[in-house]
């Protein structure tokens, strides 16, 4: 999910980096049309922002690989367009402190994550059409939410990474690498899905306007 430095050529990193700004810029936009004191939220968005950036440095060993958590999908249903900008200030404060990632591809990063976060949120503010006081609906939208967020995410970075590959390397193997890397998340995608739903069902019963602040 993390893609580091070099890998990328010069031309989609700089892409990369115009898609971010375009998507930091629409969030903010979002933000300040939905909420009457956006900075109220700042807290909640720092907190989670601590929370992906010390998930993402919990290695899960998957043979032959290993990968990581992301959580972007819990990011998204709490923050709701507030993911998009915490999860470019997670990945700058990785890549700076543990280069995890990299700089040149944080722009890259940072869709592959913080867009499906965002998607991850509308789905689970569906529930609104379902019943909100259902706790099979919330729970369920969570993990679906969840598990697409990285799913959909690790699917776009391998697709990238494939139709990249520089000549001079061994295509095929190189593709094999990527397709086997990428099929490793799959069970922490089901991972993170069952727990982000507990984590949902737990606010819902606690404090359940953590949930509900741009449904209002």
């Amino acid at each position: 999910m993390h893609i580091p430095d070099g890998i990328l050529p010069v031309s989609v990193a700089l892409g990369g980096y115009a898609a971010a700004g375009g998507m930091t810029w629409f969030s903010l936009k979002r933000i300040k049309s939905i909420f009457k004191n956006p900075r109220e939220l700042i807290p909640r968005a720092s907190l989670l922002t601590a929370v992906f950036f010390v998930a993402s440095l919990i290695h899960i060993p998957v043979p032959p690989t290993s990968v990581h958590l992301i959580l972007s999908g819990l990011l998204g249903i709490i923050l709701g367009w507030f993911a998009f900008p915490a999860i470019l200030v997670g990945l700058f404060f990785q890549a700076v402190m543990f280069q995890h990632g990299g700089l040149t591809t944080m722009g890259i990063n940072a869709c592959l994550i913080g867009i499906p976060a965002l998607l991850a949120g509308a789905l689970f503010r569906s529930r609104r059409y379902f019943g909100k006081d259902n706790k099979v609906t919330n729970g369920l939208l969570a993990f679906l939410g969840s598990f697409m967020a990285l799913g959909l995410g690790a699917l776009v970075a391998a697709l990238l990474l494939i139709y990249t590959i520089p000549a001079q390397l061994d295509v095929s193997a190189e593709r094999a690498a990527i397709i086997t890397l990428a099929g490793a998340h799959l069970p922490v995608a089901l991972l993170e899905g069952g727990f982000t739903a507990l984590v949902v069902l737990f606010l819902l019963r606690v404090k359940p306007e953590l949930l509900e602040a741009e449904e209002k």
